[in-house]
């Protein structure tokens, strides 16, 4: 059975490095959106567009996806997943898909999000966005942590 590896976490909080680990440990697709979009549009994250392009991108990555799954393919989603409504819905996506879920979650204090933050804004990048620290903040605030339950693999 294929399963679905959501990485679960704010930015900084080291969703992909962990998804890479995961990738090469499950045999796993691993889909970064990021990675994508910095690629199509460059440093974006502050133009009126970046928002817009990244759900457009989420889209096509979770047709590709859905797909994998369905061939039997481990998967990891690195979206973030900021909210509990989002994470029970690709999980139940993959339920239909008769793949299994997990929720990887990457729990780190504010301080040390906005210190890396800082470190990797310090560095001109192909795969990740620079990211001010005034728009990290609200982030900080609307971030809904897993329950317990959520943690828990799904078949």
């Amino acid at each position: 059975m294929a399963t679905l590896h959501l990485m679960v976490g704010l930015p900084c909080s080291g969703k992909t490095t962990l998804a890479q680990q995961l990738e090469r440990e499950k045999a796993a697709l691993r889909l970064t959106p990021d990675e994508w979009q910095v690629r199509l549009f460059g440093q974006d994250a502050e133009e009126p567009e970046h928002d817009a392009r990244h759900s457009l991108i989420e889209a096509m990555l979770w047709d590709i996806a859905s797909r994998a799954l369905a061939l039997g393919t481990n998967v990891i989603l690195d979206f973030g997943f900021w909210a509990r409504e989002e994470r029970e819905d690709f999980r139940w996506r993959a339920k239909q898909l008769g793949a299994s879920s997990e929720v990887h979650f990457l729990d780190v204090p504010d301080e040390e999000l906005l210190r890396r933050l800082a470190a990797r804004n310090a560095q001109v990048s192909q795969t990740s966005f620079h990211i001010p620290a005034d728009m990290m903040k609200p982030w900080m605030a609307f971030f809904q942590r897993p329950t317990p339950d959520e943690l828990e693999r799904r078949d």
